[in-house]
């Protein structure tokens, strides 16, 4: 039985107040083992993002909880808790350039963290740590003297990625890691990404909104759409039985690498507007173990007769 890590309960993430009020999350729940690559996918704007700075704490939410370890992590914590899932919980920013303070070294960005929670003995201690994880994203020594614009936006990125594995987290959220790079270097990333996993034994929650990078990574895979997680499932069952009509739009637009079959390729254009919840209201409901789908008791009757044919 695989142990939950972090679990999401009925979260609601919204900002602003009264007519202002813009509710960008709702109704999300997943949960994320032990060990697993979890990845959170589905177009710009989908409430992805917000989910992840939640969780760290970055983003206030509105209803629902989160949990880590099995306590609750967000609302009014104690300052303890707070230290210990940033300590925990770390993050991988989208944008390589804009999340390195330009002023600063790389040997001091990397140190940071270790120097707020004294996590080394001595100085040398201090020296050792931070040249063995930038020795093992894939950097030199001799890196630790330069300043971030001085490096490519892969490189960047490793330096991200060192920042926040210098820490020894449990548990890194990726937010689209990989969007800002080169395709060439995308696939490096990711190799670092798995490879490191395997080494440090990290859980990853990935945030992204190409299904074809998370298939190569994740375990199982979480589909959000305006807020709202319409299907989680485990990756291969994902790709080969989308419920959903969000997932299957979303998968009908990976593009096939043989051109004459792209040509062909029909498009499911989504359309939100054939969903009527006035009356029958949705639910997240297990259609296939370990397969989840959202949808009201009409939808989930005629999802479970296209299973069966």
């Amino acid at each position: 039985m695989a142990e939950k890590l972090v679990e999401i309960k009925d979260l609601e993430i919204s900002f602003g107040e009264g007519k202002k009020k813009f509710v960008a999350v709702k109704n999300a729940n997943f949960f994320i083992n032990k060990g697993e690559t979890f990845s959170l996918v589905g177009e710009s704007g989908s409430g992805k993002t917000t989910i992840g700075r939640a969780i760290i704490g970055l983003n206030p939410t509105s209803k629902g909880d989160i949990l880590y370890e099995g306590k609750k992590i967000n609302g009014k914590t104690s300052k303890e808790t707070q230290r210990d899932v940033i300590r925990k919980i770390q993050m991988i920013f989208q944008d390589p350039a804009a999340s390195l303070n330009e002023r600063a070294t790389v040997d001091y960005i990397i140190s940071e963290g270790l120097h707020n929670f004294k996590l080394y003995d001595n100085e040398e201690d201090r020296k050792n740590k931070v040249t063995e994880i930038i020795n093992s994203v894939g950097l030199l020594q001799e890196h630790l003297t330069r300043y971030p614009h001085e490096f490519s936006g892969g490189q960047r990125q490793r330096i991200g990625i060192a920042r926040a594995l210098v820490m020894h987290p449990d548990f890194v959220i990726a937010d689209e890691p990989i969007s800002a790079l080169d395709v060439s270097v995308r696939a490096q990333v990711l190799n670092l990404l798995k490879k490191l996993q395997k080494e440090l034994g990290l859980t990853y929650l990935f945030i992204a909104h190409d299904l074809s990078v998370v298939r190569f990574i994740s375990d199982r895979i979480a589909v959000i759409h305006k807020g709202v997680i319409v299907e989680v499932a485990e990756t291969e069952e994902l790709f080969r039985n989308p419920i959903h009509p969000y997932t299957q739009s979303l998968l009908s637009a990976v593009p096939i690498p043989d051109p004459i079959l792209e040509r062909q390729k029909e498009l499911i254009v989504y359309d939100a507007d054939q969903h009527d919840y006035s009356v029958d209201k949705p639910k997240m409901v297990e259609i296939k173990p370990n397969h989840f789908v959202w949808g009201n008791d009409k939808e989930i009757d005629s999802y479970r007769e296209k299973l069966k044919n």
